[in-house]
């Protein structure tokens, strides 16, 4: 992530006004496209196929992998995505693979190639081939972003990024896993929740309350990214006029929460936050904890004194304990 606070009043102007989103578009939405019942309906009738990935750019390659700018097709969209192929001959069915769900990061200075480019390199150098999505709307891709909590784009993006690696030659299928930090610990689990095939999650600072955290528990410490538009915060206000709070109408939100569904997952997740954390509530990460851990899928519990929301601190620490966790599970 970034802070918005580093950038100059001129250079933030251009960022709020660049993230105008249309109004058909807007309109479109319904909180109700985000349950997880219809997401496994559409998995199971093939709705999240991906696509063969097309090479866009290749890059230098890192110390034992390759690296390139490639794009698949979700819902008819090109999106764009890192990925990263390890050299040499790959094991006996296809490389193990991670799906990497990146954080919030404002999606019209988003880069393919400038964020969390070290998290994955530990990855790709461990001999994963990896896929960083960049969703809709972010950098070069197509489709517009609305946000990931009530509109279902990018998790849709997510399940395709999935389909995508599972279809291509190098990789084992039956050997991915899922990455996720901020944001993207909330599209990993729900993809996870979704598609049982996936083996194995890693959530570092991880959005993973359920809905009623999310709208009540959710004090930041630091304000609302100002480059998050005011249509797709009004998302959340259009949902609860609509269908009610969380605490009104538990039925529909709880058909919307991954929370919901822990039981269903196909593996084990391992769990990652500091104390420090500015932006995400330690309360998400232990309470995800106390309801995986009796159903035998905590994969591992680390809680980082005084870290902040991107383990800067910890973070070769947390790295190694991810691949570990990866190669002992993948």
């Amino acid at each position: 992530m970034i802070s918005l606070r580093k950038l100059p009043v001129l250079g933030l102007l251009h960022v709020t006004g660049a993230l105008a989103q249309s109004q058909a578009a807007l309109n479109a939405v319904d909180a109700a496209q985000m349950s997880i019942p219809a997401a496994r309906q559409t998995f199971q009738k093939g709705g999240y196929p991906g696509s063969a990935l097309t090479v866009r750019q290749t890059l230098a390659a890192g110390s034992n992998y390759t690296r390139q700018v490639v794009s698949y097709q979700s819902e008819g969209l090109r999106i764009n995505a890192l990925l990263t192929v390890p050299r040499g001959t790959p094991p006996k069915g296809g490389w193990p693979a991670i799906v990497f769900n990146h954080g919030y990061v404002p999606p019209k200075v988003y880069r393919t190639t400038e964020r969390y480019v070290a998290y994955q390199d530990a990855f790709a150098r461990a001999g994963f081939v990896t896929l960083k999505s960049d969703y809709r709307g972010h950098g070069s891709s197509q489709g517009e972003a609305l946000g990931g909590y009530y509109a279902p784009g990018y998790t849709t993006d997510v399940m395709n990024a999935l389909g995508s690696l599972k279809r291509d030659p190098r990789v084992n299928p039956a050997r991915i896993g899922m990455w996720g930090h901020s944001m993207g610990g909330f599209l990993t689990l729900r993809a996870m929740v979704i598609d049982r095939s996936v083996k194995a999650g890693v959530i570092w600072a991880g959005v993973v309350g359920d809905y009623d955290q999310l709208m009540n528990s959710w004090t930041r410490r630091a304000p609302v990214p100002a480059s998050i538009p005011s249509a797709v915060l009004n998302l959340r206000k259009r949902a609860v006029e609509q269908y009610g709070t969380p605490r009104a109408n538990p039925a529909f939100w709880n058909a919307l929460s991954a929370n919901s569904y822990l039981r269903d997952l196909g593996g084990p997740i391992q769990l990652h936050i500091g104390t420090n954390d500015e932006d995400v509530p330690v309360a998400f990460h232990t309470t995800l904890a106390a309801q995986l851990r009796p159903l035998g899928k905590l994969g591992g519990n680390y809680v980082y004194p005084g870290d902040n929301h991107n383990l800067s601190g910890n973070l070769r620490v947390a790295l190694n304990r991810s691949v570990q966790f990866f190669r002992d599970r993948l």
